[in-house]
């Protein structure tokens, strides 16, 4: 269930524009092939992200053993002094320097009182939905935007220098989610974007599609190594199983392996069927309806609360478009808190 979902889940977030936490970066690009008529493209991206991840992270499992086993403690004993660079990095090689350093605080302020808040459900969801999600529609709704007609195109020119680097993009990023508690995908990719240059749209989607998948294989190290899981199918195991051993992981590498076949298939044809039926409604009404869905399903899994925190994000989230920066910076909303996690 866990590699389908890695495979599944950029679905909603190419299609619809709402995204969890591990995809909220992915909406944008892949928004913009959606827009471009290029839904199917952007999937199949993800796709190729994460099967070739699922690939070179059984290839490299024996030398991430020893990698896990002997860097963990120094890596994240640096951890929070290598995030401050790289946020002023980020901020730095942004042409609008100040508006880039305001929406990373206000971001990050905005995501560590709402992270912090006692008993709050699902706080995630509906401060990325603002960020990434509602703020992305609406700026589509204000411009009058229309799905056009969706090319389903089987052969994609993707170059191997391209595809090689994203995927090693997803390596180290997937390894920083397994190896790191409090550090998700989103901050993973923005961190690889950092050291990763020219990947494009086209390189970001097979990197944010391969994260996800990195980090379930990874766990499996760590829950060797380290005894701790870092993915939630990956706890699940640990509970079942006592004495988790090399023969178990070669059993569950060989079915993680199966899983991910039938799931290129799976992602593939769903994605056909969104992009033949996507068309045939009015973009404008679906757009109101994702955005009353997004309102719904907040309310259902965060209560109010998480409706006062939808509607201060979605703020938040325009501001990058009014005056043109990077909407990367609005990832301050779980960097600064991971940050000073490390830090204090």
């Amino acid at each position: 269930m866990s590699v389908t979902h890695s495979f599944l889940d950029p679905i909603p977030s190419i299609y619809l524009g709402a995204p969890d936490s591990d995809q909220a970066l992915g909406v944008l690009p892949g928004h913009r092939y959606l827009l471009a008529g290029h839904g199917y493209t952007a999937l199949k991206l993800t796709v190729i992200g994460s099967f070739g991840a699922l690939i070179l992270s059984i290839v490299l499992f024996p030398i991430f053993i020893p990698i896990v086993k002997y860097g963990y403690d120094y890596i994240s004993a640096y951890i929070g002094y290598i995030l401050l660079a790289v946020v002023s990095f980020m901020i730095l090689r942004d042409n609008k320097k100040i508006w880039a350093l305001f929406i990373f605080l206000l971001s990050g302020v905005l995501g560590f009182i709402v992270l912090n808040i006692p008993g709050f459900g699902n706080p995630l969801f509906p401060l990325l939905s603002g960020l990434f999600g509602i703020s992305t529609l609406l700026i589509s709704l204000n411009d009058n935007t229309s799905i056009p007609k969706q090319v389903i195109q089987d052969d994609l020119k993707l170059s191997k220098k391209l595809t090689l680097k994203a995927l090693l993009s997803g390596q180290f990023s997937g390894f920083l989610t397994a190896v790191l508690p409090g550090v998700g995908a989103a901050t993973a990719a923005v961190l690889s974007l950092q050291f990763t240059r020219n990947l494009g749209d086209k390189g970001f989607m097979v990197l944010t599609g391969s994260i996800n998948t990195v980090n379930f294989i990874l766990s499996m190290v760590t829950l060797l190594v380290l005894e701790k899981a870092r993915n939630g199918a990956i706890i699940v195991v640990q509970e079942l199983v006592v004495n988790f051993s090399m023969s178990h992981i070669l059993i569950f590498l060989c079915v993680t392996l199966i899983a991910g076949s039938l799931s290129v298939i799976l992602a593939l044809k769903i994605a056909k069927l969104f992009s033949k039926l996507i068309t045939k409604l009015n973009y404008r009404v679906l757009v109101i309806f994702i955005i009353l869905l997004i309102i719904a399903l907040v309310t259902l899994l965060s209560g109010f609360l998480g409706i006062l925190v939808l509607i201060i994000a979605t703020a938040v989230g325009l501001i990058p478009a009014i005056v043109k920066t990077t909407r990367t910076q609005a990832m301050g909303c779980i960097m600064l808190p991971v940050m000073l996690y490390f830090l204090i």
